[in-house]
């Protein structure tokens, strides 16, 4: 009996040798890879990105800007009503305006300047008193002629104080061609002031008010046709435009990879009627922009809009940027490997068989990815550790985790010809197919958020240009997040869609003089 168990424990070595020796001399080609379906190439990386901008400017800055514009001071004659009563008659105003001050409200910008001034009225007393005592009775009250006779032939220099206000109110509204329209209206409103003439009281105010009212008016009219045919509005949009025209570089989106541009040309332009508070005038607007990603930096024409399209109101600011991140299947398969080499499922290690992964690459077809793994297994429960190596494909769809920002496999499918080459190994071997695939759901995955960061850090980097600040305006506009929005992919390259979101607005403290 020793004999033969001996004898028969020589010839299972003998038979395992033999397999060794044939499987180093003459190794098995590995099964060749299932067919992959054609895969339509990627379109043009071309996303639709927006920019929404409130900018507020102070009523501090409006008050400045028109104390500066605004005439100080403003004279003029007023013509002689009783001109037979009074020869060599002058009747003159002077005013002087004081500092202005501004307030808002929803329905109106409000400004009000204080006046004061003073109304003189020389003259002699006309000889020719008797014969207009009527008329000068009709004019400015009874018994005058009596008192004017005493006076017939004197010199008179009369003089009054003028004191008042003017409110000028203001509903401006944006129009399409980039000009603002002020639809400005005012109302001077004086003190009542007399002076007395051969004592009899004349009321000042209202002598001068039509004199005031028809100057404030001509200043308005000025004002108003400086104002809506200034271009203020469409030159700091040009400016602004000029700045988006243009390639932003985004750097490597993964080693060995060449740089990126972000290519943005703004195409459009909106822009809500203004809102007014009690702190600014709010003017919103909104640029649509077309981003895609290029291999090198570009010089797009971007035609300035004659035209703004006024849309409803717009609450806040926003930055929208779509970017998109295109990665080459190289690199894909350089992450997949690193995932998978070395790994051995079960990870417990008390399946009847363990399978190690020796290598991973990744290529795609149609909708789908085809893994291709070189795995080892091995049985647990045989004394001499019986195991041999083939190669498994496997399939998957391609899904984004928006998430976790990762990329991960679904509908995991063992190849037919894959089952076949574990069936070789036995049965302990196609009972660890189960632990594969899920082993593959679990650990075929690819990190994105190394990706996000640096298409962030990019962007952010970028927009760096809109925040440098200019005299007396202040650009706040920063990157909050990055979300991943979608994937697809051709032959060669993996695209990532990121959509970098974040917020913008401009302050105004100071306008610029003319």
């Amino acid at each position: 009996m020793r004999r033969i168990l001996l004898a028969g424990l020589i010839v299972v070595v003998a038979f395992v040798a033999a397999l060794f020796v044939m499987n180093w001399l003459w190794p098995q080609p590995p099964a060749a890879r299932p067919p992959l379906a054609a895969t339509p190439p990627l379109k043009p990386a071309t996303r639709t990105s927006t920019v929404v901008a409130p900018v507020a400017i102070a009523l501090t800055a409006i008050r400045d800007a028109l104390d500066a514009q605004a005439p100080r001071d403003l004279a003029g004659k007023r013509d002689n009503p009783i001109g037979k009563l009074l020869q060599n008659a002058e009747l003159g105003w002077s005013i002087n305006r004081g500092p202005l001050s501004v307030s808002g409200r929803p329905e109106a910008l409000t400004v009000v300047a204080p006046l004061s001034g003073a109304f003189r009225l020389t003259g002699q007393i006309s000889s020719q008193v008797g014969n207009v005592t009527g008329q000068l009775g009709g004019l400015i009250g009874g018994a005058v002629g009596e008192q004017l006779g005493n006076l017939t032939g004197k010199a008179l220099d009369q003089r009054a104080d003028i004191r008042g206000n003017v409110t000028l109110n203001s509903r401006p509204a944006l129009q399409p061609n980039w000009r603002l329209e002020p639809n400005l209206a005012a109302q001077a409103n004086l003190n009542d002031t007399s002076l007395s003439v051969a004592g009899v009281r004349i009321n000042v105010g209202k002598e001068v008010k039509p004199l005031i009212d028809r100057a404030v008016a001509e200043q308005i009219g000025t004002l108003q046709a400086r104002l809506r045919n200034d271009p203020m509005i469409e030159v700091a949009a040009r400016r602004e435009w000029a700045k988006l025209c243009r390639a932003i570089p985004l750097g490597q989106a993964a080693p060995g990879v060449p740089d990126l541009w972000l290519e943005v040309r703004p195409t459009r332009a909106v822009a809500a009627q203004p809102r007014i508070d009690a702190a600014a005038v709010t003017l919103t607007v909104g640029v649509q922009v077309e981003t895609r990603i290029s291999p090198s930096e570009t010089k797009p024409d971007c035609p300035f809009p004659a035209t703004v399209e006024i849309v409803p109101p717009i609450e806040q600011g926003r930055l929208s940027v779509g970017v998109p991140v295109d990665m080459p299947f190289t690199e894909v398969n350089r992450l997949i490997e690193a995932q998978l080499k070395g790994r051995t499922f079960p990870e417990d290690r008390q399946g009847p068989t363990l399978v190690t992964i020796n290598s991973a690459t990744v290529a795609p077809s149609g909708d789908r990815l085809l893994i291709s793994l070189r795995v080892k297994a091995t049985e647990t429960k045989s004394w001499f550790g019986f195991g041999a190596s083939a190669e498994v494909h496997v399939w998957g769809k391609p899904v984004l985790d928006a998430a976790s920002q990762t990329l991960r496999l679904t509908d995991i499918e063992l190849d037919v010809q894959s089952q076949e080459a574990f069936g070789l190994l036995g049965a302990a071997a196609r009972a660890a197919i189960p632990y594969l695939k899920d082993a593959l759901a679990a650990q075929a995955q690819i990190d994105l958020k190394p990706f996000a960061a640096n298409a962030l850090k990019s962007i952010d980097a970028a927009i760096a240009n809109f925040r440098n600040q200019q005299p007396g305006v202040t650009v706040d506009a920063a990157v909050t997040q990055l979300r991943l929005a979608g994937i697809e992919f051709d032959a060669s390259t993996l695209r990532v869609i990121g959509e970098a979101e974040g917020s913008v607005k401009v302050a105004i403290s100071s306008l610029p003089g003319k």
